[in-house]
This record gives C-alpha cells, sequence and structure tokens, in this order.
C-alpha cells in the first residue's frame, strides 16, 4: 500500500476512534440525572422553636441578657406562629426552685411584647438528672422552610467522581442555608398581595419627570 494511502488510512482512523470517545463521554456526562435540588428539596413542615433560658440555683429575677433573649424570641414568635408558647420550667433539680420563682417573670415580659396570656401554656418536665443546668425551655411550633438532613453518604465518593457525578450530599448544605433565609416560607407557595398605589408619591415622580424634561 502505498505510504499516502497508509497515512490517510491511519487518520480516519484516529478521528473515527476519537469521534466515538467525545460521543461516550458527552451522552454519559449529558444524561446524568441527579439535581442537588431533587435529592434535597426545600419543603414546608412543622418545626418547634425553642429557647433555652439558664438558670441558676441563685437567680431571684430576671438579669438583662435574658430579657433581651426572651424578646426576641418574642418577636420571631409574632412573625412565625398564631398558636402558642410553651414554658416548660425543670423540676427535681438543684435551681427548680430559681425556675419557679423566674417563671413569672418571663411569662410577663412575653405578654409585654405582645403575646396573649391565654396562648401561653406552662408545663414542668423531670430534670432530676441534669443537676444544676436545667434550663426553662420556652417553644412554639410554626410552619417553617426546611431540607432533609445534611452530612449523608450513601456511596462510594470516589465512584461518582470518577463518572463526573454529582455526589449524593452535594448542594445540602447550600439548600439548608438558603430554606434558612427565607422570612416568610409563605413566599414559596405563590407571591403576596400587590399593596396600594401611592398616589402622592407617583405624582411626585411624574412632576419631577416634567420639569426635567422641560429644562432640557
Amino acid at each position: 500500500m502505498p505510504i499516502s494511502r497508509l497515512v490517510t488510512a491511519s487518520l480516519l482512523l484516529s478521528a473515527a476512534m476519537l469521534a466515538g470517545c467525545a460521543s461516550k463521554d458527552a451522552t454519559a456526562t449529558g444524561s446524568i440525572p441527579d439535581d442537588y435540588r431533587t435529592r434535597h428539596p426545600i419543603v414546608l413542615t412543622e418545626a418547634e422553636h425553642t429557647l433555652d433560658v439558664p438558670v441558676a440555683s441563685g437567680d431571684r429575677s430576671l438579669t438583662l441578657a435574658m430579657r433581651d433573649n426572651i424578646r426576641g424570641f418574642a418577636q420571631d414568635y409574632e412573625a412565625k406562629s398564631k398558636g402558642t408558647v410553651q414554658i416548660m420550667v425543670p423540676q427535681g433539680s438543684h435551681n427548680a426552685g430559681a425556675a419557679a420563682s423566674l417563671r413569672k417573670e418571663i411569662r410577663a415580659t412575653l405578654v409585654k411584647e405582645g403575646i396573649p396570656s391565654k396562648r401561653i401554656i406552662e408545663t414542668s418536665y423531670s430534670a432530676a438528672g441534669q443537676g444544676d443546668a436545667a434550663p426553662i425551655r420556652l417553644a412554639f411550633i410554626s410552619t417553617t422552610a426546611k431540607t432533609n438532613t445534611c452530612g449523608q453518604w450513601p456511596e462510594d465518593l470516589t465512584l461518582n467522581t470518577m463518572e463526573n457525578r454529582q455526589y449524593y450530599n452535594f448542594g445540602c448544605a447550600s439548600q439548608a442555608n438558603l430554606a434558612a433565609q427565607i422570612a416568610n416560607p409563605m413566599d414559596l407557595v405563590g407571591p403576596r398581595g400587590m399593596t396600594p398605589i401611592d398616589a402622592e408619591r407617583r405624582g411626585t415622580v411624574i412632576q419631577d419627570y416634567r420639569d426635567y424634561g422641560m429644562s432640557e
């Protein structure tokens, strides 16, 4: 076979082999069905929001820091729920007497922040095994945007990487952070209603536009 024909045949064979490899890789990469938004969807679910108020055995009144935290909890409740708020007081612990004394102040602080007294429920829990570290727990339940639990590794990471596929835990932290930043979970369901037009502001803008146009 002449040299020119041999070279041409070799080039054609190499091109065919490269084309086959490229086609195979493109198909394998483009057909990956996995998506972090599908594996870790953001959904609306019920979640408990809590605040633990530490109580020392010698406490007889709320400190300034305690009041600030309780006010923040009350504001969070007002924004997220219209249900009940639980005040869970420890019993059987060394600080049980101090906790019982602070219970009334905590309730008064919540009421002062706008939570109706009829929505506040007082309960107790056994804290005999917690020594002197049993807190007073405040809790309410509301609809919250969340994703599934992160940190799951059900497959071999090296195999997924070699196949150019996303590993299972990929994107979970980003989805969880996005869900935590959503102030109003109902925004995921539908848009909010439009606010009325500010006619006075609209008139000011139109007048400014006219004045600018005339000055030109």
